[in-house]
């Protein structure tokens, strides 16, 4: 069980909200992402807060718990509704990988999809006019695709359904809702602080809009697959499509994943950085315990401003950035970005991974070693089109 702790005020409109914190007393928590969590805590009618160990600061919230709440809150979720991660089979022998040429055949994800994104998503049941230029983009920060390839099996009856094998390509895929996110969120940008009932028209239109984004995100994802197998020429197969950005209907509540796996499917992806290892997880006995998610990734050590002063500019420190511990290739042309996402920037998944078990939140099915990752050169102006 997690760590239980009660949060009481004399003031009528602030919940009696309960965190459960399910990490250990070793994992690295920021004190700001502490105070982050308890703030959330007291928002009105905040009914519990889980917190998993993945937990740091965000700019409306912290990023890595989940919120259940008779009211919505949109700042929880943020910009980019619907992020996740996917995870994809690849068709691709191991003797073919040779990830300096696929990290030059990954960089035709620099540019735009030539297909017909309108025609693609009207076959997904998504308005033509919903961003068709962004669609099969990644996009800036943290988002990326991945090569891997699993090196070790922790669960075989699991990793037999779904067919995976030490020596199995695959595609990790992390992006979400791009422009349409954000103009989703800006809608409410006014209403942030009070949290919207569900019951009004404000909320409905919210609550539609953002279904919209998440369902654009997934095929966004799949679509940034699909074209990074065409570039190796190879099949792909999806395993597991996991968002961590999301509000969902839950128990009579509202449920607000914030850097949270969605943890109630039989597979979910938990990113390392790209020079550590990932795993894919399968949800554990106590996960309901857990408002049915999992911490989502490594989660970052220390932010993005700050990384400028722990590692050098100099071009010697740029090349030592694209390349890995494991022989694997980093495709980023941004040299600011290569220090922000620099794996020192992230905690070690390991541990991470460590306190899911410890808490019976999740069991390692596969551990998945990076071979190419790939990060998109974007401005921020060109960020939310």
């Amino acid at each position: 069980m997690g760590t239980l702790i009660k949060n009481r005020t004399s003031l009528s409109n602030v919940s009696d909200a309960t965190i459960q914190r399910h990490y250990s007393t070793s994992a690295w928590i920021e004190g700001k992402a502490e105070e982050q969590l308890q703030h959330v805590s007291q928002l009105n009618r905040v009914q519990k807060v889980s917190a998993f160990p993945d937990l740091h600061p965000g700019k409306y919230g912290p990023v890595g718990c989940a919120i259940l709440s008779d009211l919505l809150y949109p700042q929880l979720i943020g910009n980019d509704i619907g992020c996740g991660m996917s995870l994809f089979i690849l068709d691709l022998p191991a003797r073919k990988i040779k990830p300096e040429k696929i990290a030059k055949k990954f960089r035709v994800l620099e540019g735009k999809w030539l297909g017909n994104a309108c025609a693609l998503l009207e076959e997904n049941s998504l308005p033509p006019q919903d961003f068709p230029s962004s669609l099969g983009t990644i996009g800036g920060g943290n988002h990326f695709c991945e090569l891997q390839t699993v090196v070790q099996i922790n669960n075989s009856e699991l990793a037999k359904k779904a067919d995976l094998s030490k020596g199995t390509s695959c595609l990790l895929v992390h992006s979400g809702s791009r422009g349409l996110g954000m103009q989703v969120f800006s809608s409410v940008l006014n209403e942030l602080n009070a949290g919207l009932s569900p019951l009004t028209e404000q909320a409905e239109k919210y609550i539609a809009s953002h279904n919209r984004a998440v369902q654009w995100a997934s095929l966004n994802r799949y679509l940034i697959a699909r074209r990074a197998a065409e570039s190796l020429r190879t099949d792909f197969k999806l395993i597991s499509d996991s968002p961590h950005n999301l509000i969902e209907e839950y128990q009579g509540h509202y449920l607000h994943r914030k850097g949270a796996a969605k943890a109630d499917i039989p597979l979910i992806p938990l990113a390392g950085s790209r020079d550590s290892m990932s795993y894919l997880l399968s949800p554990g006995e106590k996960v309901h315990d857990a408002l049915s998610s999992l911490a989502h990734g490594a989660g970052r050590k220390y932010d993005r401003s700050s990384m400028h002063g722990r590692i050098r500019n100099k071009k010697s420190d740029q090349i030592k950035l694209q390349r890995t511990s494991f022989g694997g290739h980093v495709v980023c042309e941004d040299k600011h970005l290569l220090i922000e996402e620099a794996p020192e920037a992230y905690k070690n998944a390991n541990h991470v991974l460590r306190d899911l078990e410890l808490f019976k939140l999740a069991t390692s099915v596969a551990t998945l070693q990076p071979l190419v990752t790939f990060k998109k050169v974007i401005s921020r102006k060109e960020e939310y089109r």
